[in-house]
């Protein structure tokens, strides 16, 4: 497969609604394990001040920025908007992470090692779902429905990632500016999805490192039964346009 090669500078990127408990434990814990990376917080107008934390942090610390977003208009545009910001400053690795403490930065930081290898992969995926990584403290309806979307997905899209919908990734800004951002519509967890396919039909190779992804410890999940039937649609309707491909 197809690789892509940038300069240099990280950033992560990190939507968030509703993280007031953790932003003040997850983002020291990164920049610290990661002294290498920024950090941009993309937040959603959150009633509980999680983004006036982000701003005084900003303005104690140079490596982290903040976007200010006036609703609560999900996950998808959200990232893509921290996308397009991080392009314009010119860095050459662009991250995933979520800010509720589920991803440990020490795997962002194997995933950074790979990222930036020899191989140069378009996307690095922190994976639940190879040998070596896994789930903590997850309960087993949650691991069921996670195993499920992800077979489920991968096999209407004929792809070989095993797990589809993971969100601690590495892209290579190569790679997201080969993508149409603005044709990206998806707006909750299949954003993910969305992003994975638009890397492989380009060609560009796809790395999968384990991970142990944890449950948070604070706060609420936003995950419903609303963004998991949109997961299910959506994945039906890319399915079925492989289709005549097909025959």
């Amino acid at each position: 497969m197809e690789a892509v090669r940038g300069g240099a500078g990280t950033i992560v990127v990190m939507p968030t609604y509703q993280e007031a408990d953790n932003i003040g434990v997850t983002l020291p814990q990164l920049l610290a394990c990661c002294p290498e990376v920024d950090v941009l917080v993309v937040d959603d107008d959150s009633p509980d001040g999680t983004g006036a934390i982000a701003e005084d942090m900003a303005r104690r610390n140079p490596r982290v920025h903040v976007i200010h977003r006036h609703s609560r208009r999900g996950l998808g545009p959200a990232y893509v908007q921290g996308f397009r910001w991080s392009l314009e400053q010119g860095y050459d690795l662009i991250c995933e992470m979520d800010m509720d403490g589920s991803h440990r930065p020490k795997d962002l930081a194997r995933m950074l090692s790979v990222a930036r290898g020899d191989a140069h992969p378009g996307l690095v995926i922190g994976s639940r779902r190879v040998r070596g990584g896994r789930t903590q403290h997850w309960p087993w309806y949650r691991d069921l429905i996670s195993r499920a979307g992800s077979w489920y997905a991968r096999t209407a899209l004929g792809s070989s990632v095993r797990d589809m919908t993971a969100g601690l990734r590495v892209y290579r800004a190569d790679a997201l500016r080969r993508i149409d951002l603005g044709r990206v519509r998806s707006s909750g967890y299949v954003f993910q999805v969305d992003m994975l396919r638009r890397v492989q039909a380009m060609g560009l190779s796809v790395v999968e490192v384990p991970i142990v992804f944890v449950e948070r410890v604070r706060g609420s999940s936003k995950m419903d039964a609303g963004i998991v039937l949109e997961a299910m649609a959506q994945v039906t309707l890319w399915g079925l346009e492989r289709l005549p491909r097909r025959t």
